[in-house]
């Protein structure tokens, strides 16, 4: 998706935390509208000092009608992850030839690298509801042929027990293996909680932690104190190097969604759909898109 034309620079410099130094107390989406079609809370790396990495931001959204338009991504992946409770057909096409009708819990991962245009959008009359990340590549992919993903939610694995229902979006859990990531190892679970149910996941050596929470209210421990998080929070905790229980419980209804992946740990600069390692790459990947030369849709797919 495209978002507001604000440059910022991200360091690995050390980050609030907490007492222990590995996590930061939770921190809130910013409401975030355009027109009458799409509602979001938004989440960025700034809220995290460092410890969201490799994520830069993630929106939860609710879209109803096409919006945004075709445009570009450089240098990043652009992941859409749709809860199971989206209405109708999310279409998403781009630049490298696809043109995919994503259903009610899919998962579509574009690794931009060196770029590539594309469009999403709801079909008439469809709702498309769930998570927009954009995840950060390192300046060794940041220019790689783009590539993408389609998960299907009918080829996910499922974990239930102990009044949990939790869908391996990507990645691996309690022995059970999904797709995975086009570009560096990333896990991503979407739980749903009873009161009074819990889940546990491993954490792999080496992986920061991102959990937010969609709707109700869950208690996260990694061996220490829990800590609650309420709907439209997050918490990020800083990567291990030895693995971790990551234990997960609710005392109402609760949805959420976990995402761990190896922290880049690299200086960058956002310009809206651009993640970059300087100004002037920059200033080089708009100037290409400028001149058509991050690709164009295929004049013979579904039109915005």
């Amino acid at each position: 998706m495209q978002r507001q034309q604000s440059a910022e620079i991200d360091s690995p410099a050390a980050p609030a935390s907490n007492d222990d130094g590995q996590a930061m107390a939770p921190a809130a989406g910013e409401p975030f509208t355009v027109g009458t079609g799409f509602k979001a809370l938004s989440l960025k790396h700034a809220m995290f000092g460092g410890l969201m990495d490799p994520l830069v931001m993630v929106d939860h959204y609710t879209m109803t009608e096409p919006t945004f338009g075709a445009h570009a991504h450089a240098g990043m992946s652009a992941v859409t992850v749709l809860f199971e409770d989206s209405k109708g057909a999310f279409n998403n096409r781009d630049s490298l030839g696809n043109d995919i009708d994503l259903q009610p819990g899919d998962l579509y991962w574009l690794n931009a690298g060196s770029g590539a245009v594309h469009d999403e959008k709801p079909v008439p009359g469809a709702v498309a509801h769930g998570l927009q990340m954009f995840v950060n590549l390192p300046a060794r992919l940041k220019h790689r042929t783009p590539e993408t993903l389609h998960v299907t939610a009918d080829t996910m694995p499922l974990i239930e027990s102990s009044g949990a229902r939790v869908r391996v979006v990507l990645g691996q859990s309690n022995g059970l293996i999904g797709a995975s990531s086009p570009a560096l190892p990333m896990t991503i679970l979407d739980a749903k909680i009873e009161p009074s149910g819990h889940f546990e996941h491993q954490v792999a050596a080496g992986h920061s932690q991102w959990i937010y929470a969609v709707k109700g209210s869950i208690e996260l421990s990694d061996g220490t104190a829990f800590v609650t998080v309420k709907a439209g929070e997050a918490l990020a905790a800083r990567a291990m190097p030895d693995s971790a229980i990551l234990t997960m419980r609710a005392h109402t209804d609760s949805h959420a969604v976990i995402v761990t992946g190896e922290p880049i740990n690299e200086a960058f600069v956002q310009r809206g759909p651009f993640v970059m390692s300087t100004e002037a790459e920059i200033a080089e990947i708009e100037a290409a898109y400028r001149e058509g030369r991050l690709g164009k849709l295929d004049s013979r797919q579904k039109p915005s």
